[in-house]
């Protein structure tokens, strides 16, 4: 006669077999977390009728590349992603290696890996791609500065495009990519092109906060290669936490429509809620709505009414219920005179200026964000409340100086940002 079920026993043997199972598998395994570490917003390239120039080679051949970025948090391997976004023809890498940076377009004697992708030196990307190359053993702490270089053996132009860099690229003939400094012959520039994420492997699953702005966020007025943005000290911040901070700013970006970058409510998807681990984004959006219409920006679109913005932010709002992700806004800071006696002035004007006052009242006081950070009431000037104040002005009356940012980033409070 056949012993009745029992349903205790059957899944006290389910559960030793599970156990058994998991025994068996290699401890890295079940260890291995990829987390972002830093990003570039990639944008698309701009016609030479634009009021800005592009500020980057054209085309290479038979260059080397050499790109610095710092990381917000550590890890025990590195992964680098390239970006052929913007491109409609394929990317030839003919080598590729990542180390640590020194200074200027020195590397750290020692730390040079070769980035393999597939096991493969060369690689190949296919028009509009990203590829993330194999891990790299090499240990890197919380805020180490690494330097990627590529080879670009073929005609190739730009793409995977970041317009402000803060940070020097060199561009050297010939394929340096192991040289532990690049030739004194090599050129300067202040753009990105290609590297656009840096992921770091780590014993715990990732923790992210993702910064969606413009040149305010991307980091304007503050001084190159010093890490004065912001977003950069706020990485500070959180480095004892484990918490990444990714910069999605894009200088001349906007909210509600294209810029020198697509609106923001379009590149969210990727840069904000596709970047794995993130639990909170900061969104510092609507100047260059505001201040773009009628001037040599945008001289032929019409003023925007504050009720438009206050639109796009719902939308905003609604993108991160659905992904269960805490949103915190900016309050938008004044930029009375912005760029006033350059042939960009026209950012400024008291009806312009009203609207947002207007978008600001809205963002301290209608509830929809989980927090808020008053970045207009931090850096106004007391006197003249539609102008930055002066000690924290780069000069420019539009972008704070690096002690600005620094106010910026202090003035975060961290547990609302994160919900802990």
């Amino acid at each position: 006669m056949n012993k009745p079920w029992n349903l205790t026993a059957h899944l006290r043997r389910a559960a030793l077999a599970l156990a058994m199972v998991a025994a068996a598998l290699p401890a890295a395994a079940a260890a291995e977390h990829w987390s972002p570490s830093w990003m570039a917003a990639t944008q698309p390239l701009w016609g030479g009728d634009f009021v800005l120039p592009l500020g980057l080679p054209l085309r290479y051949q038979q260059h080397t590349i050499r790109q610095v970025a710092r990381l917000s948090v550590g890890g025990t391997q590195l992964r680098v992603v390239l970006s052929n976004e913007g491109s409609t023809v394929p990317l030839h890498i003919g080598a590729a290696r990542v180390a640590r940076h020194a200074r200027g377009s020195a590397t750290v004697p020692g730390t040079n890996r070769p980035l393999l992708f597939g096991g493969q030196a060369a690689t190949t990307l296919p028009p509009g791609a990203r590829w993330v190359s194999d891990p790299v053993d090499l240990p890197l702490p919380a805020l180490a500065e690494v330097a990627v270089s590529l080879y670009l053996p073929r005609p190739s132009q730009p793409a995977g495009f970041h317009f402000d860099a803060r940070q020097t690229a060199y561009v050297a003939n010939g394929d340096h990519t192991a040289a532990l400094q690049l030739p004194a012959s090599a050129t300067e520039w202040s753009t990105r092109a290609y590297v656009s994420g840096l992921l770091v492997q780590a014993a715990t699953p990732p923790v992210a906060v993702v910064v969606l702005g413009d040149s305010l966020t991307d980091g304007n007025g503050a001084t190159p290669g010093a890490h004065a943005r912001w977003p950069d000290v706020l990485a500070e911040r959180l480095a004892g936490q484990g918490v990444a901070v990714l910069n999605a700013g894009i200088s001349g970006g906007r909210l509600l429509r294209d810029g020198m970058g697509r609106a923001g409510l379009t590149r969210a998807a990727q840069d904000v809620f596709g970047q794995p681990g993130v639990r909170a984004f900061i969104v510092l959006l609507g100047t260059n709505d505001i201040g773009w219409p009628g001037g040599p920006f945008a001289p032929g679109e019409t003023a925007l009414r504050a009720e438009e913005l206050v639109q796009g932010y719902r939308q905003l709002i609604a993108m991160a219920r659905v992904h269960n992700v805490r949103v915190v806004a900016g309050t938008i800071p004044p930029f009375g005179d912005a760029l006033a006696g350059t042939p960009l002035a026209g950012h400024y004007s008291p009806e312009k200026d009203s609207v947002r006052q207007a978008v600001n009242r809205w963002i301290r006081e209608g509830g929809a964000f989980d927090a808020v950070v008053d970045f207009d009431a931090l850096l106004r000037d007391p006197a003249r409340p539609s102008h930055l104040r002066a000690a924290l002005d780069s000069g420019d009356h539009l972008h704070p100086g690096d002690a600005g940012y620094r106010a910026m980033a202090q003035a975060i409070d961290l547990e609302a940002l994160l919900g802990w």
